[in-house]
C-alpha cells in the first residue's frame, strides 16, 4: 500500500497569511475607531468582526477535520482491502507437498 506524501506550506507563505491576517484585522479595527459614528455602534461593529473572525476559524478548523477524517477513512478502506487480497492470496495459492 502506498502512502501519499503529506504537503506541507512554505515559511514564506506560512509568514504571509499570517501577516496579512493581522494587517487586516488592525485595517477593520481602526476603520471602526474613525468612524464617524456614536460609540454603540463603534462596538457593535467590533464586536460582530471578532465574532465573524471567530467563526471563520471555526469554519476551517471544520471543513479540514471532515477531509481528514474522509482520508482516514478511506485509507482504512484500503488497508482492508488489502487484507481481503492478501488473505485471499494466501489461501488460494497451490501448495507443494
Amino acid at each position: 500500500m502506498n502512502h501519499p506524501t503529506i504537503q506541507k506550506d512554505t515559511g514564506a507563505w506560512i509568514a504571509f497569511t499570517w501577516i496579512s491576517f493581522f494587517i487586516s484585522i488592525a485595517a477593520l479595527m481602526l476603520g471602526i475607531y474613525h468612524a464617524p459614528v456614536d460609540v454603540w455602534v463603534k462596538s457593535f461593529l467590533a464586536v460582530a468582526a471578532l465574532f465573524a473572525v471567530g467563526s471563520t476559524f471555526s469554519l476551517a478548523k471544520t471543513i479540514r477535520d471532515n477531509s481528514e477524517a474522509g482520508k482516514l477513512l478511506n485509507r482504512y478502506a484500503d488497508a482492508k482491502t488489502e487484507q481481503i487480497i492478501t488473505n485471499y492470496e494466501f489461501t488460494s495459492a497451490p501448495r507443494n507437498g
